[in-house]
């Protein structure tokens, strides 16, 4: 994967996190969160300091960079050895419909299966369709709501393997 910010053309490129990348991280996930729900402590926990809470404990978060402007993140949390969570995808509002969901999905996908991961999982809501959709097309399953739950807005839990 590249990990240069700055394209030498504006092509679309998918980069993994970097220090001075972090306030894009929370600037894109309170954009969609704000706008359709509300922010929740543990969204907090994440937005405000994802090195410590996403880098450190062997994630990985993902951009979407074109040229200087950073249009989208996604997250691969570890959960323990063989499962990861992908969590807290956004893409900016102009920017949604090009295939830029899917780019940082895979790229999740492919940085647990990697780091030997046999599941990855997500929570989500049935009000983001969009979001369903692709999670489908990326062979995640729903699979009935675990107890407990971070937080309020999700009523989906997915599902997919990576041993495959």
């Amino acid at each position: 994967m590249e990990s240069s910010l700055a394209a030498p053309n504006r092509r679309l490129q998918i980069v993994p996190f970097r220090p001075e990348l972090a306030p894009h991280f929370s600037r894109l996930n309170r954009e969609w969160i704000e706008r359709l729900f509300a922010i929740e402590a543990a969204d907090l926990k994440l937005l405000d300091d994802p090195g410590r809470s996403v880098i450190e404990p062997g994630g990985m978060i993902y951009f979407a960079v074109e040229g200087d402007a950073v249009l989208g993140t996604c997250a691969a949390i570890r959960l323990d050895r063989h499962r990861f969570e992908l969590a807290k995808m956004g893409v900016t509002e102009g920017a949604q419909g090009r295939g830029i969901g899917r780019r940082l999905a895979l790229a999740t996908l492919e940085f647990a299966r990697q780091a030997g991961a046999s599941e990855m999982i997500l929570y989500t809501s049935s009000r983001l369709g969009p979001a369903l959709h692709l999670y489908d097309q990326l062979g995640f399953i729903t699979a009935p709501m675990p107890p407990g739950g971070d937080y309020a807005r999700s009523d989906v839990f997915m599902t997919r393997p990576l041993n495959d």
